[in-house]
């Protein structure tokens, strides 16, 4: 059997992986190796591994690795610390493959030890631009230290191509959050308040808002222009879910905190869950912020996402993304189109460009049938030949 070794390290990134950790567990080709790190093992984060191992995952390893600074400092060190653990967890789980998500600095840490250790690396939701974020760099570099690729859409798989990978390893799968949509029993309204502790309103908001790790120190004026534009919205049911561990990430969790503590009409979840958090897209007005899940997976729903700012800049985006500055007159005017009923009818036959679905199955197949030996060397791929 394939020894295949995941890393997860935020809820987010576990959420779309867990219908693939599902499968491999399930193969009889394959045998699943977990490694769980990040903001999964912090209770400030919801101490989200309680999550996976209440899915029914054994975890092999735990890499505590964040400390509890937010400055880029402190994440550089955060790195430093993962590195060693995963040498040593690689060292030690010797899989034939490494399954990673996505453009955090964790993963990137852990691919960085897999390619030192000459261990073939297969990548998800590569050939993504998010040109605010320094996520962009990061899933590049994941890009060229990886030998399988599974993205998102056409457009992303020319992308990976173009950065050298050969066509005969890039696979189009579709947006693995829409897996989520489709295998989950969503909770019905009255489930979702008693569960979340919270009565919705007849207009509802889900807000997550990130640092833009490109810019200098303008968390607390984008999230205060944010707030100001909420704060007007006395009668509007407002759902906070809690930022990632990036730099800055701090100022926007007291923020959060105290507004909500001034308004009744606002709720803060360090996470939600994929349950209760899908669920509350199927039954709030709007998703603000400037999340991936605001881009890839909302659509699915037909509902709205209003989007800050340059975070998620470069993406492919459904007609039901309202871009926005993160400005309060410019947010204020995203929040009214996106709760006009002319918008609404506008979206009502909108098509995600990230497919409906059955992408977690594709990878799980696909790897069943790889022939992973002698995958370590590359030859770039020259796109003009």
């Amino acid at each position: 059997m394939k020894k295949i070794c995941v890393v997860t390290g935020s809820r987010a990134e576990y959420g779309l992986l867990r219908w693939v950790l599902e499968g491999i567990n399930k193969s009889k080709l394959l045998d699943l190796q977990l490694i769980v790190t990040g903001m999964h093992l912090l209770p400030e984060f919801g101490s989200t591994i309680n999550s996976i191992e209440k899915d029914g995952f054994y975890i092999n390893k735990k890499i505590e690795m964040l400390l509890c600074s937010d400055t880029p400092v402190g994440i550089t060190k955060s790195m430093g610390i993962g590195l060693i653990g995963f040498a040593e967890a690689l060292n030690e789980l010797m899989p034939d493959l490494l399954l990673v998500l996505g453009d955090r600095f964790e993963i990137l840490t852990a691919v960085n030890a897999a390619l030192l250790a000459r261990i073939p690396i297969a990548h998800i939701h590569g050939g993504e631009s998010t040109e605010g974020a320094i996520d962009e760099a990061i899933r590049h570099s994941i890009t060229k230290m990886s030998h399988i690729h599974f993205v998102a859409s056409r457009i992303y798989r020319n992308r990976v191509i173009q950065l050298g990978e050969h066509p005969n390893t890039v696979y189009n799968i579709g947006g693995l959050g829409i897996d989520n949509f489709i295998k989950l029993n969503l909770l019905d309204k009255n489930s979702l308040e008693k569960s979340i502790e919270f009565k919705l309103k007849n207009i509802n908001l889900l807000i997550t808002f990130h640092p833009v790790t490109l810019e200098n120190n303008t968390s607390k004026n984008q999230m205060n222009e944010l707030l100001h534009s909420l704060s007007e919205l006395k009668e509007t049911g407002l759902i906070f879910t809690m930022p990632n561990s990036d730099a800055d990430s701090k100022v926007i969790f007291k923020m959060i905190q105290d507004f909500v503590r001034k308004n009744t009409n606002a709720r803060i979840y360090s996470s939600l869950g994929q349950l209760k958090y899908l669920s509350c897209i199927k039954y709030v007005d709007a998703v603000i912020g400037n999340s991936s899940s605001g881009i890839i997976e909302v659509p699915y729903l037909k509902k709205p996402t209003i989007n800050i700012g340059d975070r998620q800049k470069g993406r492919l985006k459904a007609d039901t993304i309202i871009d926005c500055k993160p400005q309060r007159l410019s947010i204020n005017k995203a929040i009214k189109k996106a709760l006009s009923n002319d918008f609404k009818l506008k979206i009502k036959d909108s098509i995600n460009p990230y497919g409906n679905g059955g992408g977690s199955e594709k990878i799980v197949k696909i790897i069943e049938g790889y022939n992973l030996q002698n995958i370590l060397k590359k030859n770039f791929y020259n796109i003009n030949q």
